[in-house]
């Protein structure tokens, strides 16, 4: 397992963030974003679109609708789980064939994945230090390290 800390001071760290952490993906692999509201959840997850190929302005916190999907050089599933309240609605989203499929999943309120939890994923978690400072949390738990 590799890990780090990255403290950001703005928006526009939190996004090239997202383009570095981009850098490192690859067909198959999933994000998962953990945090509050208001920490960068879609700031950091419009980067990593960016650093795959996608216009940034088309990203949006897919909050209504859940899912987007976006075409970089990989597809780009976009997932936020914020208005899930029970396991079985995750059962609508086709997560079995966005998680590990052959695009790039990034999944914002990634705790809430429940039996679609995969063990092999970046995990970013979000901690608030006050301002715009956060204290951002990169474990790369995916089994084969690049």
């Amino acid at each position: 397992m590799n890990e780090r800390i990255v403290v950001t001071h703005s928006e526009s760290e939190t996004r090239l963030l997202g383009e570095s952490i981009a850098a490192g993906l690859a067909p198959g692999d999933v994000v998962i974003l953990i945090g509050e509201l208001g920490l960068g959840k879609t700031v950091l997850a419009r980067g990593i679109a960016r650093g795959l190929g996608v216009d940034p302005e088309e990203v949006h916190s897919p909050t209504f609708t859940l899912v987007n999907q976006y075409r970089g050089r990989v597809p780009v599933h976009h997932v936020d789980l914020y208005r899930i309240d029970r396991e079985s609605d995750l059962d609508e989203l086709g997560l079995e064939e966005i998680l590990g499929g052959e695009g790039i999943a990034v999944v914002e309120w990634g705790e809430r994945l429940g039996p679609y939890r995969v063990g092999s994923c970046v995990e970013v978690r979000f901690q608030d230090r006050g301002g715009d400072e956060r204290a951002i949390l990169i474990r790369d738990l995916r089994h084969s390290i690049r």
